[in-house]
């Protein structure tokens, strides 16, 4: 079982998840997000087909983090579902993964 996940989020806009995104590195629930900006998302929402620019936050934790992240998503974001979606890192470098651990501990300062 894989120790760290990529954990998949959209946001409306560069703002929303720049807030999202200092508050989970904040908390070391998060050791780094990567905003990618200018997405095109298209999917159904109550019943109608939606076409709408977002962005995409690549936020990496710990896996066992990963409710306590879906919990602070959940208060901060705009939308009333939003996308949260963990995938395995399945393979990664030593030092990177060691630097991903260490910065989501809760004993640092």
């Amino acid at each position: 079982m894989a120790d760290f996940v990529v954990v998949l989020i959209t946001a409306p806009n560069e703002e929303d998840a720049a807030k999202m995104a200092n508050d989970l590195v904040g908390s070391r629930l998060a050791a780094c997000v990567n905003i990618i900006k200018n997405i095109r998302s298209i999917y159904r929402w109550q019943g109608k087909i939606e076409d709408e620019g977002e962005v995409l936050m690549l936020v990496k934790i710990r896996k066992e983090h990963f409710k306590g992240l879906e919990k602070r998503v959940k208060e901060l974001h705009p939308y009333a579902v939003p996308e949260i979606i963990a995938l395995p890192i399945i393979e990664g470098s030593e030092e990177y993964l060691g630097w991903l651990k260490e910065e989501t501990s809760k004993e640092q300062g």
